[in-house]
C-alpha cells in the first residue's frame, strides 16, 4: 500500500526536511509526498482503491498501536493507498472534512505544518513497524 503525504507548503531543506526524510527513508512500504502550493494547485486524483486521512484539530487523537491497526486493516482490505492530508494554516473546511475517511489529531496543542509532517512521517514508520512486527517500544 502506498503511503502518500499530499502537504500544503514547500518544506524545502531544513531540520524538519530532514526528519521528513530520516523517518520516511526507514519505511519499508512505498511512500511519496507531493506538496501543493499555499493556496490553489490540484491535488491528484485519487487511485482506485484508496482511503484519505486528514491531519485536522477536530479530529480525535489516535494512539501508535491504534493507527498501526487502522493501516494494517487497510492494506489487507486491499487499498491501495493511504493519503494523508496537511493543510494550509487554515486547515480545512468542514466539506473537506466531510468527505475524509478518518480524521486524526496530533493534539489540542497548534502545531507547524512542517512538524506536522515529521510527526506524521515518525508515525508512518512507527506503525509499519509494529506491524512488521518489531518491539513497540514506549517511553516512560
Amino acid at each position: 500500500m502506498l503511503l502518500h503525504i499530499v502537504a500544503r507548503g514547500r518544506i524545502g531543506r531544513g531540520p524538519e526536511a530532514e526528519l521528513v526524510a530520516r523517518y520516511l527513508d526507514r519505511v519499508s512500504w512505498p511512500t511519496k509526498i507531493t506538496e501543493l502550493p499555499d493556496r490553489g494547485g490540484r491535488v491528484p486524483p485519487l487511485a482506485t482503491s484508496s482511503v484519505t486521512i486528514m491531519l485536522d484539530e477536530k479530529g480525535p487523537p489516535l494512539g501508535s498501536l491504534a493507527f498501526a491497526t487502522r493501516l494494517g486493516r487497510w492494506r489487507d482490505d486491499g487499498v491501495r493507498e493511504a493519503r494523508f492530508l496537511i493543510g494550509a494554516a487554515d486547515g480545512f473546511d468542514d466539506a473537506e472534512r466531510a468527505g475524509a475517511d478518518l480524521l486524526i489529531s496530533f493534539g489540542a496543542m497548534t502545531w507547524p505544518h512542517m512538524m506536522a509532517r515529521a510527526m506524521l512521517a515518525e508515525q508512518l514508520w512507527r506503525a509499519t513497524s509494529i506491524l512488521a512486527g518489531h518491539p513497540y517500544h514506549r517511553e516512560g
